[in-house]
């Protein structure tokens, strides 16, 4: 599938702005339409929404998933950014595996990646108090740990197809492997034309569970902020 969509992907890589933004906009056009029935935690049942404020006393979203397996809770809560630097906002969550995974997979999907096989998904968008800033997570649930790292080893050559790029263009840094309580994971730092930290991308795994998770902006100088998010991320998969 990656091989097929090599080149209509790379014809899409017009800036790292322009990445985020057809990522935002392919998904949210999905999510107004098919992503309802989310509350932020301790909302009256009755009044359900789609988009989960930071105003949240407890920062969890939480949902009936579509399908048993994953939800809300198995991704980034605002709880998630204290003392980050980040400022979150709001978070649009869905479960139908729709969203574009990240700057560099034009408008591959969770869903287009395992072929609509898996037994369960799960994405969102976080805003924060400032437009530098962006983060998408998309995650599913396989059913065996062999698709689950059969996945993940797609997703890695996904992002490293945009380590090399023309001089000018924002690009992915090396990779660094990762090992947390919840499981394992490669981040890799991005940077912009002129070789500043730009946030980064995390390919992500619990068990049969996988994803990818990426930051637009850099709260610091350091390239390795990424790790931190890539961290959070696993933990709150694997549950």
């Amino acid at each position: 599938m990656f091989s097929k969509q090599a080149d209509s992907r790379k014809s899409l890589r017009r800036g790292r702005t322009a990445g985020v933004a057809a990522t935002v906009g392919a998904s949210a056009a999905l999510i107004a339409i098919g992503f309802g029935g989310f509350a932020a935690a301790n909302a009256d049942p009755g009044s359900a929404g789609q988009t989960a404020s930071a105003s949240t006393p407890s920062g969890l979203l939480t949902a009936t998933p579509a399908r048993a397996g994953l939800g809300p809770k198995d991704l980034l809560q605002m709880d998630d950014f204290y003392q980050t630097g980040l400022g979150p906002v709001s978070a649009t969550v869905g479960t139908t595996g729709s969203q574009a995974l990240s700057a560099c997979s034009g408008e591959e999907t969770m869903r287009d990646l395992t072929r609509g096989k898996a037994s369960a998904y799960a994405e969102e968008i976080w805003t924060f108090d400032t437009s530098d800033f962006l983060l998408t997570e998309s995650i599913a649930e396989s059913s065996d740990n062999a698709s689950a790292a059969s996945y993940v080893k797609k997703l890695n050559k996904l992002v490293r197809g945009c380590q090399h790029e023309p001089a000018g263009h924002w690009y992915y840094g090396k990779g660094h492997s990762l090992t947390v309580r919840g499981g394992t994971g490669t981040w890799y730092p991005s940077f912009s034309g002129d070789g500043e930290a730009a946030g980064g991308v995390a390919v992500i795994r619990s068990g049969h569970r996988f994803g990818i998770v990426e930051l637009s902006g850099q709260p610091t100088d350091d390239p390795g902020y990424m790790q931190g998010i890539a961290a959070g991320s696993i933990n709150r998969m694997a549950g």
